[in-house]
């Protein structure tokens, strides 16, 4: 039964998360208060998910001409370091000060979120 409802999360997460949120906004919070799994484990499958999904997106790009690669290197390096150092930092906090910063990130995207419709609206 777990297994169906695991399944059931990901798949509204990933349907809500294809409208524009960003599947790791729903499926993260999801994971850790509806179904009780850890800080720490529900972000690493949220990464996790992530890579088929981005392959699959870069694979799709490439194939209509919308990929540009000109100056990638210089945000693929940055990327992957920060990318690192942050695993490795979230891997060594407590989950309560994991689970508060990811809290934050969602505030602060929610505000961001808020003042972007303002300025459309305008």
């Amino acid at each position: 039964m777990s297994f169906i409802l695991y399944l059931i999360t990901g798949f509204l997460s990933g349907m809500l998360g294809g409208m524009g949120m960003g599947g790791g906004t729903i499926l993260i919070p999801a994971l850790t208060v509806i179904l009780g799994v850890e800080q720490h484990i529900a972000q690493a499958t949220n990464l996790i998910a992530f890579l088929p999904m981005a392959a699959f997106s870069l694979k799709a790009h490439k194939e209509r001409g919308l990929l540009k690669t000109d100056g990638v290197w210089s945000v693929i390096i940055p990327a992957v370091l920060t990318s690192v150092a942050g695993g490795l930092i979230a891997a060594l906090l407590p989950a309560v000060i994991l689970r508060k910063l990811f809290g934050a990130f969602l505030i602060a995207l929610a505000i961001k979120g808020l003042f972007s419709v303002k300025l459309k609206a305008k």
